[in-house]
């Protein structure tokens, strides 16, 4: 079973609005609602892909049963926790440029995140994959996704992954996760550095994080593809499909979620890494979460 945990779910208010005027009434020309926060978005690839997984995390006040109910609706297996507070609201704009503004979250204490770990507890088995993803609210400390995997990580056979940020990241890779996914701008803040780097460059600072205690780590690169050391000491570029950024939000997710699915399947890191890139392009190039034949027609343009 494939579990994935969400600190901090969403609604996502997508909306279009054509050259976009601060300090001025805007008007839509398109809008959508969709269930969000990046675990979430990582089951929902998951399902679409063929794969048993379920999705835990907290939720909280009216947003929270919207997610539930919408997350039914799609027929995505979940068992979130009820926390106080409200589950947030993003606001996705589409104009001339991407803009996200982004809500704080629920309320989650030190009893959510033990109930949380109880959860998970009772229900892994050997060979089962926890994937962390996301931020947390405001009140919890950067140590938090550390305790979880700490506290798990007793139970034989389980392959946690991460894809956050920051020292929320840093303080995991103690706990030798089985693959972590920063993208470029996270990578180069971790070490201070500039953006501006080449491949060679990158997987040298990839490795770095791999001393610090990752086994596996993806770089995503957006258009440019994604780059992978792996715990075998090798080194893998793919490069990306050409194509119209439609939308990024769940590229990342998509991304794990296609390594994971691919992996499973063949224990192939690069074919894995491939069908990653693809699905994070598919994503990409679509208004929302990418299906398996956009995925399958993304990689075919990229043999």
């Amino acid at each position: 079973m494939l579990y994935t945990v969400t600190f901090n779910p969403s609604l996502d208010y997508h909306v279009k609005v054509p050259n976009l005027k601060s300090g001025a009434v805007n008007r839509t020309a398109q809008e959508r609602l969709a269930i969000g926060g990046k675990g979430i978005n990582v089951s929902l690839e998951l399902m679409e892909l063929g794969d048993e997984t379920e999705a835990l995390g907290f939720v909280a006040g009216f947003t929270g049963k919207a997610i539930k109910d919408e997350a039914e609706n799609l027929g995505l297996r979940h068992d979130f926790i009820e926390v106080k507070g409200r589950s947030r609201i993003n606001v996705k704009i589409k104009s001339n440029t991407e803009t996200d503004i982004n809500g704080s979250g629920a309320l989650i204490t030190a009893e959510d995140v033990d109930a949380l770990r109880d959860k998970l507890r009772e229900k892994l088995r050997e060979g089962d994959w926890v994937i962390i993803s996301g931020s947390v609210p405001n009140n919890l400390d950067d140590k938090v996704y550390a305790h979880l995997i700490d506290d798990l990580r007793d139970i034989k056979g389980i392959n946690f992954v991460v894809d956050a940020s920051g020292d929320l990241l840093l303080e995991t890779l103690r706990y030798k996760p089985f693959l972590i996914k920063p993208n470029l701008f996270e990578l180069c803040e971790i070490f201070n550095v500039s953006t501006s780097l080449d491949t060679k460059q990158i997987a040298e600072y990839a490795r770095k994080l791999q001393k610090m205690g990752a086994r596996n780590v993806i770089v995503s690169l957006g258009s440019m593809g994604a780059l992978m050391v792996t715990e075998t000491q090798q080194a893998m570029y793919v490069r990306a499909a050409v194509g119209q950024l439609v939308n990024s939000v769940g590229a990342g997710d998509c991304m794990v979620a296609g390594f994971i699915h691919e992996y499973i399947r063949t224990s192939n890191c690069f074919k894995a890494l491939n069908f990653a890139t693809a699905a994070g392009s598919a994503c990409a190039f679509t208004e929302s979460l990418a299906t398996r034949e956009q995925i399958e027609y993304v990689e075919s343009l990229m043999l």
